[in-house]
């Protein structure tokens, strides 16, 4: 199975071992709309929060170096957000995120 396949069945199942396991201790998720960084811990802080729902999820390309996905992800305050992500990996290990996401008005 590949990283983001177990990283989305992890995401679903909110599952904090496996994104123990899938996330590098020195992982950064930076999220361009915002501005803001996070590391490890407060992504599966977050991830486990019930947060955030993601639908339409797809993987666009992925090899041992990075993976790239699409999806929709809706949040508690009812935002919805397109979200490209570009994930980097190292060891096996997801070590970076970076997203793009646009603002989906109702």
């Amino acid at each position: 199975m590949s990283i983001l396949a177990k990283y989305n069945a992890a995401m679903e199942a909110k599952d904090e071992a496996t994104m123990n396991e899938l996330l590098h201790d020195d992982y950064k998720f930076t999220m361009h709309a915002s501005g803001n960084v996070l590391g490890k811990a407060d992504v599966i802080k977050w991830a486990m929060s019930g947060d955030i729902k993601r639908d339409k999820v797809r993987v666009l390309f992925e090899n041992d170096e990075i993976g790239v996905e699409h999806g929709f992800v809706t949040f508690n305050d009812g935002n919805t957000e397109a979200v490209m992500a570009v994930f980097k990996y190292q060891d096996g290990k997801m070590i970076s995120l970076e997203t793009g996401a646009t603002k989906i008005l109702k």
